[in-house]
């Protein structure tokens, strides 16, 4: 793990939540909004699903509650 500081606060060196992201492909009825079906990303079946490209986990200050992208709480603890 890498030094981490929060860039809004800048006072947080040591208290964070790391927030693991598991993303669940779904496709809806657009008539009700109900779950049609929930394994197009796993079996590729739909050609119009964008796989998901957004980070494994994000960070939380603990003392801000600010939440973002982990290179942002390291490029503040470069500096």
């Amino acid at each position: 793990m890498h030094k981490l500081v929060c860039p809004r606060c800048k006072t947080n060196k040591s208290r964070f939540y790391l927030i693991e992201q598991h993303p669940k492909a779904i496709k809806l009825d657009p008539q009700n909004g109900n779950v049609e079906k929930e394994e197009y990303l796993t079996s590729g079946l739909d050609p119009f699903f964008v796989p998901y490209k957004g980070p494994d986990y994000l960070v939380q200050c603990g003392t801000c509650g600010l939440i973002d992208k982990s290179i942002l709480f390291e490029k503040a603890a470069e500096r």
